[in-house]
């Protein structure tokens, strides 16, 4: 089959290669996958570049976590009928496993693969996975959110954008942070009530002016130590935080009276580590948002051929798109 993958990690236009690897077979507990399209997440350019090295404990790593395709195998203990089902999937390159999404073909465990509604193309599956089941596990970790408030920090993010949509959809009244005004119309397509831009605006006003002094029942967080500065003062008492990110300060301060006073929760969390029963409860929870919003946005930034994988992972570095980026294998 045709794959891409590093030996050793650097910059994408030195390290990535593609050729040919041999097509791996359905195991135990597992089926096989023809790829039709590959996610490029944030996380899967930074496993590669060596700004995190969770993972690569590895000779060779396809890359890549998230994808959509075909099931053309079923391994023993599963069941026959997968074949030939359109799917989507997450923890490809993840959890010990090597052997990501960019390539013609991957086998994982059934357990992280998902039916694809025919209404959703490929290249929306593949942007399921880190992106939107981090979003709906941000938004739903601490039970309903109908009749709440809830604050999306990077409503135009690929994580954001799914996070404020599906906030939407629960009946929460949603509010995002977002940089200017092609980001806030974004947030807005997605169901955001009202936007606020964080470059211009004092975030802890405008929250305070929106909810009557009240603050947000909840916060699905992209940058924790970034939002610190204003971000104890926005939360209603009893509220919570989940924060899925903290890049603009990876060890921030910890004002612990600030939170403590209003009981608030704060729940930092990586996709990929949540329990078992948590991950197929969010990955459950996607699907019956999909069909239950078919007409729904599901936001690719831009698709590349396998043979240009490299130009994908710096399209996903330079920042500044809008959805996920997507690789076709097969293309």
């Amino acid at each position: 089959m045709r794959a891409a993958w590093y030996e050793q990690q650097g910059p994408a236009e030195t390290v990535l290669k593609v050729g040919e690897m041999p097509a791996p077979t359905a195991g135990p507990g597992e089926v096989r996958i023809r790829l039709a399209a590959s996610g490029v997440n944030p996380a899967d350019v930074k496993l590669r570049s060596g700004k995190s090295n969770y993972g690569h404990a590895f000779d060779r790593v396809i890359p890549n976590s998230d994808g959509a395709g075909i099931v053309d195998q079923a391994g023993p203990g599963v069941q026959p009928s997968w074949v030939g089902k359109r799917v989507w999937l997450v923890n490809g390159q993840r959890l010990g496993r090597a052997f990501g999404t960019a390539a013609e073909y991957i086998a994982l465990p059934s357990k992280y693969v998902t039916e694809l509604p025919d209404f959703v193309s490929f290249a929306e599956g593949a942007t399921l996975g880190i992106p939107a089941m981090t979003a709906y596990h941000g938004v739903f970790a601490d039970g309903p959110v109908a009749g709440k408030t809830v604050l999306v920090t990077g409503g135009a993010g690929a994580v954001g954008f799914y996070a404020a949509a599906l906030a939407a959809w629960g009946g929460a009244r949603v509010f995002a942070t977002v940089s200017g005004p092609e980001k806030a119309a974004r947030a807005e397509a997605a169901g955001a009530a009202a936007t606020i831009n964080y470059r211009t605006e004092a975030v802890a006003e405008r929250i305070r002016d929106l909810t009557g002094g009240r603050g947000v029942d909840r916060v699905v967080s992209v940058d924790f130590g970034g939002d610190m500065p204003w971000l104890p003062e926005v939360v209603a008492l009893n509220g919570a935080v989940s924060a899925y990110a903290s890049d603009t300060d990876r060890t921030p301060a910890f004002p612990f009276h600030l939170f403590a006073r209003r009981n608030i929760t704060v729940r930092p969390f990586i996709l990929n580590s949540l329990p078992p029963a948590v991950l197929d409860a969010t990955r459950w929870g996607v699907d019956a948002w999909l069909r239950a919003r078919p007409d729904a946005p599901r936001p690719v930034a831009g698709t590349f051929p396998l043979a240009e994988i490299s130009s994908a992972h710096l399209a996903v570095e330079a920042g500044g798109k809008f959805g996920t980026i997507v690789v076709e294998p097969q293309g």
